[in-house]
């Protein structure tokens, strides 16, 4: 069984900037991830990362991935099936093997929220889509829809307009409602392939073998928009399930309660990135970046000061 001073789990933002700090500290480090580069990956433009006027999401984290390989910490690309505390260190299973550490960072970050309509689990991959960036090529000419009105929504609009015919982008609330950055807003008014429509919600998912229209409800109307593809914009939800098989405490969204070094409930766990109740919820990479710092700097001191016992 491999020892590391520190397993941390997410290879995303957070993860990749806590192995660059625990490395440099000198610290045996493992970083475990099913996706390199979490959803940072789908982002087809960002252009609030410092140094960087605008990057491609994938290619920022094939960049973070670099660094952290470089400095000497190792990545398994592989899903955690367990995690438990035996006395003073971790157990963590992946890949098939089992790892032992002195500490763990959970930097598991979060997952697309779903609208929870019947058909929408079926119809996944088949018209019902949560990644614009992976997706949008396969709908040339054609018809799509966006839901939500956060800036996630209003870019995926934007990048599906370089391919589909038509977009449609509906919100449930008024237009003066979004929560996307006024700038996205208007380049999203001012794309002639970009419709915007307020004060609906999704109703009814039509569709057998593919998707085929969206039953809106339109202040207390019903409308029917045919459409091939329907992409969901509405958030996302904390990634908690190995917290809770660790006990750690959890606020009333799910969150991981850190306190200010990114230290949890649990002796010897830490956590950073959108997984966690800091940065005043302010989920951007450059948050989660300082948050994965914070917590190998917090390690360091951590697992220093177990050697001196």
């Amino acid at each position: 069984m491999e020892g590391y001073d520190v397993v941390i789990i997410g290879a995303g933002s957070a993860g990749y900037t806590a192995g660059i700090y625990a490395t440099r500290y000198g610290l045996r480090t493992l970083i475990i991830g099913a996706e390199p580069g979490g959803q940072v990956n789908e982002a087809y433009e960002i252009d609030n990362y410092p140094g960087f006027l605008s990057v491609n999401g994938a290619e920022l984290m094939k960049k973070f991935r670099e660094h952290t390989e470089k400095l000497g910490a190792k990545l398994l690309i592989s899903e955690v099936k367990d995690i438990r505390k035996e006395g003073e260190k971790f157990l963590v299973k992946a890949g098939g093997e089992e790892y032992a550490a002195k500490s763990v960072i959970l930097a598991t970050g979060s997952k697309k929220r779903k609208l929870g309509l019947p058909g929408e689990d079926e119809l996944r991959g088949r018209g019902i889509s949560y990644c614009a960036t992976c997706d949008a090529p396969f709908f040339r000419d054609k018809t799509v829809g966006v839901i939500g009105g956060g800036n996630s929504a209003v870019k995926a609009a934007i990048l599906l307009a370089e391919h589909a015919k038509k977009v449609y982008l509906v919100y449930r609330r008024k237009k003066e409602n979004m929560k996307a950055m006024p700038f996205w807003i208007r380049k999203a008014e001012g794309n002639e392939k970009v419709e915007m429509i307020f004060e609906a919600r999704p109703k009814e998912i039509r569709g057998k073998e593919k998707l085929e229209a969206v039953v809106f409800d339109q202040k207390g109307k019903d409308s029917e928009i045919k459409m091939d593809g329907l992409f969901i914009e509405i958030g996302t939800e904390p990634e908690n399930a190995l917290a809770k098989k660790l006990g750690v405490s959890l606020d009333e969204r799910g969150k991981i309660e850190v306190k200010n070094d990114m230290s949890t409930s649990i002796e010897g766990v830490f956590a950073a990135g959108d997984v966690t109740n800091a940065s005043n919820d302010f989920e951007q990479i450059v948050t989660a970046c300082a948050e994965g710092a914070i917590a190998a700097k917090s390690v360091y001191e951590y697992v220093r000061g177990k050697s001196k016992l």
